[in-house]
């Protein structure tokens, strides 16, 4: 594995640029050129997709998620509105926020992360190692977790730590995240509707107190969310979890950490 700093076809694009306009005009390119061709907006590639990447201290990074993921269930199980609702509600509200939840717990506490690529085998080597194939993806992380899913997390990182969130409005996303009236399923999806407004609510009054000359400060909030909602659960569960729990399913370990099995 090696440790990745860039997009390989967006550096390849930009020397090949260079190198024709030199073969072509026999000369050198002069530096208005070079900045007008630096300005020229690139297209986006494959390669964030493509490209897969691996944790580089999975012992240390794994062991704070962890920490991370008792604290968030603890959290979930100490908002007094969350235990009145039924049995079902609530394993399916865990089920589908424990990710979310986890990311801004991450934020929250500033646990920061570094990934390395890690190299595609050859045809040749998928032929030899046919046979392996189940027991390899079984045991391999990286072959679900791109670079474009870490950037996605990275983003949402950078943008909570570049805002400077307090522990309260931390608080009030978990609530509007953790209570998500559009779930299949749930009995009471009014009453969650409510305590989802009932978040939002008291984060806008919260920021209107402690925040006034700053009017933008509940939409830049929100807009968190927005980037959270591109964040994966089977990615998360990949990258943070399943080089320490294996084949153990995410969920089955959910409900065993909540209800203390």
């Amino acid at each position: 594995m090696s440790c990745f700093d860039g997009c390989h076809c967006f550096s390849h694009k930009r020397g090949s640029s260079i190198l024709y306009s030199i073969l072509k005009n026999g000369t050198q390119p002069d530096r208005q050129s070079q900045r007008a061709a630096a300005l020229v907006p690139q297209q986006a590639c494959a390669c964030a997709s493509k490209t897969k990447v691996a944790l580089r201290y999975p012992q240390i990074t794994c062991k704070a998620a962890s920490a991370v993921l008792v604290k968030t269930l603890r959290f979930v199980k100490n908002v007094p509105c969350f235990c009145e609702l039924p049995a079902g509600d609530q394993e399916l509200l865990v089920r589908n926020s424990w990710a979310p939840l986890l990311v801004l717990g991450m934020a929250q506490d500033r646990v920061d992360f570094e990934t390395t690529e890690t190299a595609e085998p050859s045809m040749l080597q998928r032929i030899l190692t046919s046979g392996q194939e189940k027991r390899e993806h079984q045991r391999n992380t990286s072959d679900r977790v791109s670079l474009a899913d870490i950037q996605r997390i990275k983003a949402f990182l950078n943008k909570c730590w570049g805002l400077d969130i307090s522990t309260k409005e931390y608080a009030y996303l978990k609530g509007a995240v953790l209570f998500n009236p559009d779930l299949a399923g749930l009995q009471c999806p009014h009453y969650i509707c409510g305590l989802q407004s009932e978040a939002h609510r008291a984060l806008d009054e919260h920021v209107g107190m402690i925040h006034r000359e700053d009017t933008a400060r509940c939409a830049k909030l929100s807009g968190t969310l927005s980037v959270l909602s591109s964040v994966h659960a089977d990615v998360v569960a990949e990258l943070f979890f399943r080089p320490i729990i294996g084949t153990v399913s995410m969920d089955e370990l959910l409900i065993d950490m909540f209800y203390g099995k």
